[in-house]
Order: structure tokens, then C-alpha cells, then sequence
């Protein structure tokens, strides 16, 4: 990429040094040689701190024998990189430093632009505003211009880091460091905080989000099993905006509440309410009926709720939820194996609202419980019972007749139901699209034959492991020409 000017970052000056950032994620390897001055924020001084700041650290290569400067190590202490060659690959703040104003390069002089030069800064920004994090700073790496526009802050609403061996509670701190340096402390642009799959983030992280991001509206470390209850009541007690919080696969995370400290500034009025609308808690095997009725007391405004494989929940758990939400539009209790009839009653509590639901592989759940559903929930688009192995032709009649709008239904390996049930739905859910009857021992091509004929619509058909002959299967796609048709027959193609 050009230059402006011809300053390139690898020209040194007396002047001022600026900072260029750069993070890699685990997946990059390429051997980067090191600036001469390497250091982390808490090494600098006061007067060095407005001038410069350390870049969100590069994931050096395990063997880097070749690189000749001193690197951080973990604790913070100057290290050898040759004494460091044995250890694992880690996170290093590195001090690029930036191009002096008066000191240029003989290249400079003969003015050569690249094309890019010649675009203007508003331009720049629009194709930065398409980068990733990591991409933008890469970009600040080029030249002064690039440097000033990729920290530019209306660029950065969003911070995105991945990568099972980034350092990531160094690279948050560094990130929002740097993002702090126009306002004390805050970054008030930064909204959605992404840091998936970043095995290393700790609590120390998520309170380095909690201090400076009081606009944060979307947090998500899905994976991140170091995450404790204490970082996430920091995190939803100093973000009053958080909406959109994703905390699958954090094991440790038990229940969603406020700080102590938090609980006791609000007012009577206000109440203990949390502002999120969707929180997903997918494999948060350590949550429990207490866990989730506190989490439902706290976050009444909850749309979205997704509890997959939480296999403690019970439900009583859906009791509450039902008394203390009742504006959940999608809840998903896949693998929630303890929760049988009775939970379905209390989920069809909340009536009109329900448009997605998933009961998948709940095997305590009969015929009982999904005509609560029907009957309740009138407005039901998305239903997931596979696995359901109680689940009847009766059940799914009660459905059909109830729940009119339907679009999507999975009843794979329900094996009691048949084409009975298939010839109901296909009379009463005409708008149906996506349906799967895998490994449905008692589907025959009767069945699939009414669906075709009245679901003109459908653009999905599992039947992967029934025993349907080949003619039904091309009487579906003689009828439903866009419908994708999944199948374990050989003699169909």
C-alpha cells in the first residue's frame, strides 16, 4: 500500500512517536521483525503516554529464534527473545514508531504517489469503515494519513478479536487504551464487543470492557470458559445499554444480576431491571432453576432466550420465566432433558408472543404438552420436536388445527407419527416450508404425497432414513419444483 508524501513507518524521527496497532490473531504465524523500542502502557511515563501508545500485541512464532529484540513476556518483564524461543506463542505490545514531519527518505523527494494516495480522506474511510479490527490496524501500520484515519473513531464501534492463543485481555486493554486517549477513560463509540472462541480472556478483560464502554449495546465471548459471574455483573451493572449478550460455552457463568454496589443506586421506581433482549446460555451446564429465576427477575424485557444442552434446568425454571418475561418471542430448551409436560404448560403462558420454539431431544415431552402449545400459542412459526418420542399423530392434529402460520417443523425420530398426522398438517398449514421427518419409521409416501399437493411452498424436505419409494419423492418435485429434497434412497436422483 502507498504512502503519503513517501512517509513510511520506517523512518525514524526526533519528533513525537504516534502508534501504529496491530493484532494477529492465533492463525497468523509470519515472522514479523520487531521494532527497536518495545514496552507496555504501564512501562511508560506520563509525558510519554500522550505521545505514544503501545499496538495491541503480534503473536510472535514459538521458534523466533531470528528476532534479535527484547519482547514482553506475560508478567510484563523484558525478555530476551532468544530466552524466550521454548515458550509458547504469545501476545507482545510493540511501539511502532511514527514518521517525523521534517525527517524524509530520498525516495521521498521524487514525489511518486501510489493510486490509492490520490484518494480522498472521506473516501479512505468509507472502504476502512468494511475492515475487520485486525485489518484496521494493519492499516494504521502505513503511514502517518493511514494512521490518523484508522483511528478514527467513528471507525470504531465495534471491536472483533479471535483466536484460541491471542492475549486477549492485553489486546482489550490496549485497544480501549488507545480509544480512550480523546475522552478520559471512556470509549463512547464502542458499542459490540465480539471476542469468540478467545480461550485466554479472563474476568480482567471483561472489567477493562466494563470501565470504559458505558455504551456497549452487543457483548459476545461464546467459548470463553474462564468467565466468572463476578466480570459478568460488572459488565451488565456499568452498561446500562447492553442489549444483545452472548455467553455460550462460558460454564463458569451461573445467573445474570447486578452488583451489590449497583442494586443499591437504583431507585425504588427503576427497580433491579437489566436492559438485554437476547442472552443466549447455550451449554452453561453450571445453570440452574435458581440460576434462571434470578436471571428472569432481573431481565423481564428478555425476546430472545437460548438454554441448549443446560441439563440442571427443571420446570419450575420455566415457571418463572413465564411469570417474570412475558415478552419472549424465540426460546430454544434443546437437550434440556428434565423439562417435560408441565414446563411446556408454563411456556404457553406467554401466548401470543412465542413465534420460535425448540423442545428438541426433551423426551419427557408428550402429546399433553404440545397441545398447550397449540392451544396458547396461535402465532407459532418455528417448532423443533425432534426426538420428541412421545409425540403423537394427536399431538401433531392439535397443532396443525391451532397453529395455522406455521412455517418450519421438525419432528425427525418421532416414531410414532405417521401419515395420518402428515395429512392434517398438509390440510391446515399450507405455508409451511422447511419440514424434516428423519428416521419417522411410520412416514410413507402417502404422507409426503398430501404434503406436496397442498404445501406449494416448500422449499425444504427431509426424509433421510424412511422408508419412502422413489415415486412419491418425484411426485414432490413434480409439485414442489423449488423444494430441496433430502434423502438416503439410492434409486432417486
Amino acid at each position: 500500500m502507498g504512502a503519503n508524501n513517501g512517509k513510511q513507518y520506517g523512518s525514524e524521527g526526533k519528533g513525537s512517536s504516534s502508534i501504529s496497532s496491530d493484532i494477529s490473531s492465533s492463525t497468523d504465524h509470519t515472522p514479523t521483525k520487531a521494532p527497536k523500542n518495545v514496552a507496555t502502557t504501564e512501562g511508560l511515563d506520563s509525558s510519554t503516554r500522550t505521545l505514544s501508545t503501545p499496538s495491541p500485541g503480534l503473536i510472535l512464532p514459538s521458534k523466533s529464534s531470528s528476532l534479535s529484540s527484547p519482547a514482553l513476556s506475560s508478567n510484563g518483564h523484558e525478555t530476551n527473545s532468544s530466552s524466550s524461543s521454548s515458550a509458547p506463542a504469545e501476545t507482545v505490545a510493540v511501539i511502532h514508531p511514527q514518521p517525523s514531519t521534517h525527517t524524509r527518505s530520498r525516495q521521498s523527494k521524487t514525489h511518486h504517489y501510489a493510486p490509492i494516495d490520490l484518494l480522498p480522506d472521506h473516501t479512505l474511510l468509507q472502504i476502512f469503515s468494511h475492515l475487520s479490527t485486525n485489518q484496521l490496524c494493519r492499516c494504521a501500520r502505513v503511514c502517518r494519513r493511514w494512521y490518523n484515519l484508522a483511528w478514527d473513531p467513528r471507525l470504531w464501534s465495534t471491536i472483533q478479536l479471535t483466536g484460541e492463543l491471542l492475549h486477549a485481555d492485553r489486546a482489550i486493554r490496549v485497544l480501549t487504551h488507545r480509544l480512550c486517549q480523546d475522552t478520559p477513560n471512556i470509549c463512547l463509540t464502542l458499542e459490540t464487543v465480539v471476542v469468540n472462541g478467545c480461550k485466554r480472556l479472563t474476568d480482567r478483560g471483561l472489567h477493562v470492557v466494563a470501565q470504559c464502554c458505558p455504551e456497549l449495546r452487543r457483548l459476545e465471548v461464546a467459548g470463553c470458559y474462564n468467565i466468572s459471574n463476578e466480570a459478568v455483573f460488572e459488565v451488565v451493572s456499568r452498561c446500562p445499554n447492553l442489549e444483545h449478550l452472548n455467553l455460550s460455552g462460558c460454564s463458569k457463568v451461573t445467573c445474570i444480576s447486578l452488583t451489590q454496589e449497583a442494586s443499591l443506586q437504583l431507585s425504588p421506581l427503576h427497580g433491579q431491571q437489566i436492559s438485554i433482549h437476547y442472552l443466549d446460555m447455550t451449554d452453561c451446564f453450571s445453570l440452574e432453576d435458581e440460576g434462571l429465576r434470578t436471571i428472569a427477575s432481573h431481565c423481564p424485557r428478555l425476546t430472545h432466550l437460548y438454554l441448549r444442552r443446560c441439563t440442571r434446568l427443571t420446570d419450575e425454571a420455566l415457571r418463572h420465566l413465564a411469570l417474570h418475561c412475558p415478552s419472549v418471542r424465540e426460546l430454544s430448551l434443546s437437550d434440556c432433558r428434565l423439562v417435560g409436560d408441565f414446563g411446556l404448560r408454563e411456556v404457553a403462558r406467554l401466548e401470543g408472543c412465542l413465534r420460535y420454539l425448540s423442545v428438541a431431544h426433551c423426551t419427557r415431552i408428550t402429546d399433553v404438552g404440545m397441545r398447550y402449545v397449540a392451544r396458547y400459542c396461535p402465532r407459532l412459526r418455528y417448532l423443533n420436536a425432534r426426538g420428541c418420542e412421545g409425540l403423537t399423530d394427536h399431538g401433531l392434529s392439535h397443532l396443525a388445527r391451532s397453529c395455522p402460520r406455521l412455517k418450519s417443523l421438525d419432528v425427525g425420530k418421532c416414531p410414532l407419527v405417521s401419515d395420518s398426522g402428515l395429512e392434517q398438517l398438509a390440510m391446515y398449514c399450507q405455508g409451511l416450508r422447511r419440514v424434516s421427518l428423519r428416521a419417522c419409521e411410520s412416514v410413507t409416501g402417502r404422507g409426503l404425497k398430501a404434503l406436496a399437493a397442498n404445501c406449494c411452498e416448500l422449499q425444504l424436505l427431509n426424509v433421510q432414513d424412511c422408508e419412502v419409494s422413489p415415486e412419491a419423492l418425484r411426485f414432490v418435485r413434480r409439485h414442489c419444483r423449488r423444494c430441496v429434497i433430502e434423502h438416503t434412497n439410492p434409486a432417486f436422483y
